[in-house]
């Protein structure tokens, strides 16, 4: 069987009527997602980038002729394989001569490939690595806070989303109340980093419901709610969830509807949490009514729903959305205290979970697969960031900055290669890492499309497609393995990563240590029986091939629900959590030690600068929320037919209600303009009655695009967004704690009269 993995599912490739390759949906895929169907339409897009590429100053006058300003600003030079990699060996060798290697930042984040070899990340360190090391980043922009935080509260084995959620088989055949803050999209699960074989999310919440689950959504807005029965949203201010959980455990507090045993068992620094909540220290009470007027939502809901979280087998489920905020580490925290306070951890399908729906894998009850990739080395430089603060890091040579209990130097940047991402899709504040990006001396970028980040490079190689090699697509998360084999040869002049990069280790002397005098199938069967000697039930690796697929307990629907804390509460002395005290920390002494400003020891509600209840929100009055877009993963697939389609004349949409359009006096389709401080963006109208007024939903991925005045014409959010981080604990990004304006937009292009 011909398959093409991709992170949002399998595909099987055939052909259409004149003998073209086209996408079909796999056929052992419940619900495959459509976006990847017009996958192949990328291939011969006017974007693409077919040759290598050297910005004109740069090359005329080199990376010390101070030509960084115009980086964005004006034209390519096409130059041949031969002359770029030169340039670029030449250029690491000076950099590493000069400033040593921590000067080489190796910016390699994103979702480029499904693939374990053809891994854009891992091909681009193990170069950097052989050529004596680069700074690195650590973390993700996707659970950055959450990520961070919970090693301390939970121990360091629910570092990853998927470790801390019970199986979705586990829900169905036991949980009677989901109480979700910040929503269930399913239009997330379609995803998957590594793909998948089998998107089961949505199966599964509709067996859940079928069995009788009653699901209640905390969110801005109606369409965060799942459809069918036995569902109920409650609208709420964004970045207040936090607030409301805190009232629903002072309401377990005082209504006497704690689980004791468990506390005193399994849990450390509740008394002081106590205290807290009946404002011993503050002389605030958390209750109820202090909460409602924060966060919008009625008193008795917040005092029913917290009876029912006690009353009813019950799990409470946070997004991955509210921990991308200013102080996003606060709601995840405070869901751990209020399932713990309400007694239901441990017990099968209960308890706590974060991101259920955040992609595919998150809940499902599958063997995982545990296996090798192309292997990066070991990189000599100790300098490394948080993924989320590389502005800074080009901002501020020689600073530093806090991060989870140490100091960390900044070292000075000369030379950027960033390969597999877009940080001019996905980073916060886009003006000002324009900026930053002008400080170093040279950025290459190894990319397929003409992107914003390809734009602000001084070298440009270019890159093949996934559906232009041959690769073994496994997610670590789910029990698939796919054979992705090679739809089309790339056009001429364009390599794989692998091939660029080999190149390059060729002219520093490391190519054999590069490539082992490996071929690509020679890889692939290593990777693959790295899998089987662990997974020996697997096929081989010729057998694999020829199918095209296998699966760890293919056919069953629930071979392995997680034990989800459920040894750890039956006995905490014979298991314990990996946290010092070898519970749950209510109160973390760690974290208190480390005398952070914006973080404390224990949950709290912590007002963000940039909520609708801030003094700033008299000057911006809509609080501007970025989910991920229903139609791409990211950035990714902005071209493509799913993507393209969804936009009106060209432009990106965002979401405003029907009381707050009336009052702009702007109507369903027009063009708007967002604006703060920091920027300017164009989106078209789409006035949704299921959004709290106050509100606006600009989903993430449109390319930044901004016209010759700075206004971005690509809609991304992110151009409105600020680089302040979620907290000095995680330095994670915060980008849905941001507050907007909104105005009427003509283009000038059209004159005064708008025609």
């Amino acid at each position: 069987m011909h398959l093409f993995a991709t992170h949002f599912g399998t595909y099987e490739v055939g052909a259409d009527a004149n003998g073209k390759p086209r996408l079909l949906p796999f056929r052992h895929d419940p619900d495959p997602s459509e976006i990847g169907l017009g996958y192949l339409d990328l291939a011969d897009h006017p974007e693409r980038i077919r040759a290598p590429m050297v910005r004109r100053s740069w090359l005329e006058k080199g990376p010390l002729a101070g030509t960084g300003g115009l980086r964005g600003r004006e034209d390519f030079v096409e130059v041949d394989w031969d002359r770029a990699t030169s340039l670029i060996a030449d250029e690491l060798r000076r950099v590493r001569s000069a400033h040593g290697n921590q000067a080489i930042f190796g910016g390699s984040y994103g979702w480029a490939s499904a693939g374990r070899f053809h891994h854009a990340q891992s091909q681009l360190k193990r170069l950097l690595n052989l050529a004596g090391g680069f700074t690195s980043s650590v973390n993700t922009y996707s659970y950055g806070a959450a990520g961070v935080l919970l090693p301390h509260v939970l121990g360091p084995d629910y570092k990853d989303a998927c470790d801390t959620s019970p199986s979705w088989s586990d829900i169905a055949d036991n949980c009677e109340l989901l109480v979700g803050f910040g929503g269930l999209r399913l239009t997330n699960a379609q995803v998957e980093a590594g793909g998948t074989g089998s998107h089961r999310a949505v199966e599964w919440l509709r067996r859940s419901q079928e069995k009788g689950l009653r699901i209640v959504v905390f969110s801005p807005t109606a369409s965060d709610a799942p459809e069918g029965p036995n569902v109920r949203h409650v609208p709420l201010r964004p970045n207040t969830d936090a607030a409301v959980m805190l009232a629903m455990c002072h309401t377990l507090l005082t209504e006497g509807l704690l689980d004791c045993p468990f506390l005193k068992r399994c849990t450390v620094g509740f008394g002081e949490f106590e205290s807290y909540l009946i404002g011993e220290a503050d002389g605030i009470t958390k209750d109820a009514e202090w909460a409602s007027k924060i966060s919008g939502v009625p008193v008795g809901t917040i005092v029913e729903i917290a009876e029912d979280l006690h009353d009813l087998r019950s799990l409470v489920n946070v997004a991955w959305s509210l921990q991308r905020a200013r102080f996003g580490e606060q709601p995840f925290w405070a869901a751990i205290a209020l399932a713990s306070m309400a007694g239901h951890v441990g017990q099968r399908g209960c308890g706590f979970a974060f991101g259920l729906t955040a992609v595919n894998s998150v809940g499902q009850p599958v063997r995982r697969l545990k296996g090798p990739a192309f292997e990066q080395g070991v990189n000599p430089v100790r300098h490394f960031i948080p993924v989320a603060r590389i502005t800074e890091l080009l901002e501020n040579p020689g600073g530093r900055i806090d991060y989870d209990g140490r100091p960390l130097e900044l070292p000075d940047i000369r030379l950027v290669w960033w390969a597999g991402g877009n940080p001019f899709h996905h980073h916060q504040d886009l003006n000002r890492l324009s900026e930053a990006f002008r400080r170093p001396e040279t950025v290459i970028v190894t990319e397929n499309m003409w992107t914003g980040t390809a734009r602000m490079a001084d070298i440009v190689l270019p890159s093949a497609f996934p559906f232009e090699r041959d690769d073994i697509a496994a997610s670590s998360r789910d029990n698939w393995l796919v054979y992705s084999r090679r739809v089309m040869d790339p056009p001429a002049g364009v390599q794989t990563d692998h091939e660029a990069y080999r190149l390059v280790a060729e002219k520093l002397g490391c190519r054999e240590r590069f490539d082992e005098n490996l071929g690509i199938d020679e890889w692939l069967a290593r990777i693959y029986e790295g899998y089987r000697e662990r997974y020996p039930e697997l096929p081989d690796y010729q057998a694999f091939r020829l199918r095209g697929f296998a699966a760890l307990d293919e056919g069953e629907m629930a071979p392995a629900p997680a034990d989800h804390f459920r040894r750890f509460v039956t006995d905490p002395a014979a298991a314990p959590l990996k946290t010092p005290s070898g519970r749950i920390e209510i109160r973390s002494s760690t974290v208190g030690n480390f005398g952070y400003p914006d973080i404390g020891v224990h949950p709290a509600w912590r007002e963000p600068e940039e909520w609708l209840g801030a003094p700033l929100a008299s000057r911006h009055r809509f609080h501007l929320l970025s989910p991920q877009p229903a139609h791409r993963l990211h950035g990714q697939l902005e071209y493509g037919p799913a993507s393209q389609n969804a936009k009106l004349h060209g432009y990106e949409r965002f979401q405003l209600s029907a009381a707050d359009a009336e009052e702009l006096d702007v109507k369903d389709g027009e063009l708007c303009e967002l604006y703060n401080d920091r920027g300017s963006t164009v989106a078209a109208l789409a006035v949704d009655d299921r959004l709290m007024p106050g509100v606006a939903v600009l989903p993430t991925g449109g390319w930044f695009r901004p016209d010759a005045a700075g206004i971005d014409r690509g809609g991304n959010p992110n151009t409105l967004t600020a680089i302040t981080p979620a907290s000095h604990l995680s330095q994670a990004t915060a980008p849905n704690s941001c507050l907007v304006s909104i105005r009427p937009w003509r283009r000038p292009e059209d004159g005064p009269s708008g025609e």
